[in-house]
C-alpha cells in the first residue's frame, strides 16, 4: 500500500486524515517484518495430504486458527497440531486471533476422528492443543482424556504432547488429563509476569505456573513458551526463566510475536536473530534440557525433535528416571 492511497481513501479532512495515518501505522505493522520472518510458502504433497485429513476427518488445527507462520513447512513435513474443542474459545487474550465467544457444545466424537487422523497420517509424534472452555464444569478435562486415550489405543507407540488451558486453576481437571498419561505436558506462560493481565487477560503468572509445578510434581516432562518483543524487558526475561528454571521445567520455546491484526497488541521490537541464540544459551545454561529459540518458533514447532530426549523408547511412560504418580 502507498502513503497516497491513504490521503485518497480519507481525502483532506485533518481529522480524517489524522485516523487515515493511525490506521495506515497499525497496518504497516502487521504487513512488513524483517528479513529473518520470512515462512515458508505452503504446498507440495505432503501439504496437500495433511490438508485433506483435516478437512475429512473435520477437525481444526490450531495451525489455521491461529495463523501459525509455519504452516507450510509443518504440514510440508507431514505434520500438524490438532486443536479439540471446537475454534471459539471462552477467553480473549489480545495476542491471539482464535475467535472468541459462545462455543458450540462438545463433539463427542471428536476423539475417534483425531485418533483415526493421527493413524493415517502415520503420525510418531502428536501435539494436541484446544481453545479454553471455561463454560464447561471441567473446562473440557473429560474430552482432552479421551482423546489421549483414543490416540494411544490406536498407536500405541505414538508420543502424545499436549498443550492444555490452565483450567481456571481446578487441580481435578488437571488430574483427569494427567491420568490419561500424555509424555509431555506443554502449558505456556506467554509472557513476563508484569504483562500477564494486558497480554492473557483472564490468566495469572502463578496460576501458569501452578500448572507446570503439579505436572512436574507426578512426574511428568514439563514444557512451557514465552513470546518475545511484546513489551517485556530483559531483566524480566531472566526473571521468568529463573522461575520455570526453578521448576525444573524440561523444555522452553522462545518465539518473535506477531500482530495478526491491527486490533491486536502492537509488536514492541523485532527481537534479532542473534538475541534468540543469546537467550537459548542461557536457558541451556539455567538446566533446560531443551530449548528452541527463534523468531518463527512456536509451542509445538519442531516439537518431535525438541522432545526426543524424553520420549526415547517412552522411558518415562514405562517407569524409567521419572515414574508417574
Amino acid at each position: 500500500m502507498h502513503f497516497g492511497w491513504v490521503l485518497f481513501l480519507v481525502g483532506t479532512n485533518p481529522r480524517s486524515l489524522m485516523h487515515g495515518c493511525e490506521f495506515f501505522a497499525k497496518l504497516l505493522q502487521v504487513i512488513q517484518k524483517p528479513p529473518w520472518l520470512r515462512a515458508k510458502i505452503p504446498g507440495g504433497p505432503e501439504y496437500g495430504k495433511v490438508r485433506n485429513l483435516v478437512q475429512e476427518n473435520r477437525l481444526h488445527t490450531v495451525c489455521e486458527s491461529a495463523h501459525c507462520p509455519n504452516l507450510g513447512e509443518c504440514w510440508s513435513r507431514g505434520t500438524a497440531t490438532v486443536m479439540i474443542l471446537g475454534e471459539i474459545c471462552t477467553r480473549s487474550c489480545r495476542f491471539c486471533v482464535i475467535a472468541t465467544g459462545k462455543p458450540n457444545a462438545v463433539d463427542w466424537g471428536e476423539p475417534a476422528r483425531v485418533a483415526d487422523a493421527v493413524r493415517i497420517m502415520g503420525l510418531k509424534h502428536t501435539v494436541i492443543t484446544s481453545v479454553a472452555r471455561d463454560d464447561l464444569p471441567d473446562g473440557g478435562a473429560e474430552i482432552w482424556a479421551r482423546t489421549i486415550r483414543a490416540v494411544r489405543h490406536v498407536n500405541p507407540n505414538n508420543h502424545i504432547e499436549v498443550l492444555i488451558p490452565d483450567f481456571k486453576g481446578r487441580e481435578e481437571s488437571l488430574n483427569i488429563v494427567l491420568d490419561a498419561n500424555p509424555d509431555i505436558l506443554n502449558h505456556n506462560m506467554e509472557t513476563v509476569r508484569r504483562l500477564q493481565k494486558p497480554v492473557r487477560v483472564q490468566a495469572w503468572y502463578d496460576r501458569s505456573r501452578e500448572v507446570l509445578q503439579r505436572a512436574k510434581a507426578r512426574g511428568f516432562v514439563t514444557k512451557t513458551g514465552l513470546m518475545l518483543g511484546i513489551g517485556e524487558k530483559e531483566e524480566e526475561i531472566e526473571e521468568t526463566l529463573g522461575d520455570l528454571a526453578e521448576m525444573k521445567v524440561d523444555i522452553l520455546t522462545l518465539g518473535q510475536y506477531l500482530r495478526p491484526t491491527p486490533k491486536h497488541l502492537p509488536v514492541d521490537r523485532w527481537v534479532t536473530p542473534e538475541e534468540f541464540a543469546r537467550w537459548k544459551d542461557r536457558a541451556l545454561a539455567l538446566g533446560f534440557g531443551a530449548c528452541e529459540s527463534g523468531a518463527l518458533v512456536r509451542s509445538s514447532y519442531h516439537a518431535d525433535e525438541q522432545s526426543a530426549k524424553y520420549t526415547m523408547v517412552g522411558k518415562i511412560r514405562d517407569g524409567g528416571e521419572g515414574t508417574r504418580k
